[in-house]
C-alpha cells in the first residue's frame, strides 16, 4: 500500500483521537463508527466532485461558525488538503450527501479560483452517516458545553435515538446527556443563539442560569436582546483594540447572568436562606423554627434537660398530635 493510501486510510481513524478521552465503553463506540465510514469508502480515493452536486442536509453542531474567508484564502493559495466525507444520494444519480466537511465546502463554494471540492466517497446508510458526523463532531476539541447540549436535544427530538444511544455516540453517560437536553431546553434555541458558543463557560454556570430562568420564568425575548446588544459591543471592541479582548460570546452570557441577577435579586445559584421564628418557653428564648422549600427545622437551643428528655421520649406522639390537630382545623 503506497504512503499516500495509506494516510487517506488513517483521516478517520485519525478523527477518533481527537479531543477529550471518553469512557472506554463509549470511545469503542465512537472508533468503530469512524472505522465503518472508512471501510466504506470507495477504494479510499479521492474524487473531486462539483460542489452544487452535494448537498447538506445535517444536523448543525455550531451555534457560532467561524467564518470562511480565511479558510477559503487557505485553500485558494495551498490546496485543499483534507478532503470531505460524502456519500451517495438514495435517489438521486450523481448527487451525494455531505457526511462531515461543511466548511471546507462552503469555502469552495464561495471561492472563484477553485472549482472542485476534493472527497472521499463512502456508501454509507442514514443511520452511519449519523454516527459518523457526530463522531466526528464530538471528537473536536473546540465545541463548547451549550452547542453540545443544543447538539443532543436535536438529536433526541429527530428521532435519533434513546438518551442512552445518544449518550453512546456522544462518549457521555446517559446521565449527563439528560441534564444537558434539560440545560438546552431551560435556555431555549433563541437565547443560546443570542448568546454564542461560550467557550470556557462550562456546565455548572449553565446549569445554574438554566435553573434561575426556570425558577423565574423571564421573558426570553428582553434576554435575546441583552445577549445581542453586549454581543455586539464586545465584537466592536475586539475589532478595535489590537489587544485580545474578551470573547464576545462570554461577555453576553456574563451580561445575561448580570440581568437575571439584578432582576430576581438572589446570586445565580444561590438559595435564599430560610426565615427562623423565635420560639419562647414561660416568656424566655427557646430556640426557633425554621421552614425553608421542602422542610420544616425544630430547633430548641436552651430547654430545660429533663423537659428535652421527655420530647425526645415522645416526639412522635406529640408530631402525630399536632397533625390531627391540623387536619381538624382545615
Amino acid at each position: 500500500m503506497t504512503d499516500s493510501k495509506k494516510k487517506r486510510m488513517s483521516m478517520l481513524d485519525s478523527l477518533a483521537a481527537a479531543g477529550t478521552p471518553p469512557a472506554p465503553g463509549s470511545m469503542m463506540s465512537s472508533n468503530r463508527a469512524l472505522r465503518s465510514a472508512r471501510d466504506a469508502v470507495d477504494a479510499h480515493h479521492v474524487w473531486e466532485l462539483d460542489p452544487v452536486e452535494i448537498e447538506d442536509e445535517r444536523y448543525s453542531d455550531r451555534l457560532d461558525p467561524k467564518d470562511v474567508d480565511d479558510l477559503r484564502a487557505s485553500i485558494e493559495q495551498n490546496g485543499q488538503t483534507v478532503p470531505i466525507l460524502v456519500r451517495r444520494h438514495p435517489a438521486e444519480t450523481n448527487r451525494y450527501l455531505l457526511v462531515y466537511g461543511r466548511r471546507r465546502l462552503e469555502a469552495i463554494r464561495a471561492s472563484d479560483k477553485v472549482k472542485k471540492v476534493r472527497a472521499l466517497i463512502a456508501n454509507l446508510d442514514d443511520t452511519a452517516a449519523l454516527r459518523a458526523q457526530v463522531s466526528e463532531n464530538t471528537g473536536r476539541r473546540d465545541l463548547s458545553y451549550i452547542e453540545r447540549a443544543l447538539f443532543a436535544q436535536e438529536l433526541l427530538a429527530s428521532g435519533f435515538g434513546s438518551q442512552a444511544q445518544i449518550a453512546e455516540v456522544l462518549n457521555v453517560t446517559r446521565s449527563a446527556v439528560s441534564m444537558s437536553i434539560s440545560v438546552a431546553k431551560s435556555i431555549g434555541t433563541d437565547l443560546a443563539r443570542a448568546i454564542g458558543p461560550a467557550h470556557g463557560i462550562g456546565r455548572p454556570r449553565w446549569e445554574s442560569l438554566a435553573k434561575e430562568l426556570s425558577n423565574t420564568g423571564m421573558g426570553m425575548d428582553e434576554l435575546c436582546r441583552v445577549a445581542s446588544d453586549a454581543r455586539g459591543k464586545a465584537a466592536a471592541v475586539e475589532q478595535a483594540e489590537e489587544e485580545p479582548q474578551l470573547d464576545p460570546s462570554v461577555a453576553a452570557f456574563e451580561a445575561v447572568v448580570r440581568h437575571v441577577k439584578k432582576t430576581t435579586g438572589p446570586s445565580l445559584g444561590r438559595k435564599p436562606r430560610p426565615k427562623a421564628t423565635p420560639l419562647l418557653i414561660d416568656g424566655a428564648p427557646a430556640g426557633a423554627i425554621k421552614r425553608s422549600a421542602r422542610a420544616v427545622r425544630l430547633d430548641l437551643t436552651d430547654v430545660d434537660d429533663a423537659f428535652a428528655q421527655w420530647l425526645d421520649a415522645r416526639a412522635q406522639d406529640v408530631l402525630d398530635e399536632l397533625h390531627d390537630r391540623w387536619r381538624r382545623e382545615t
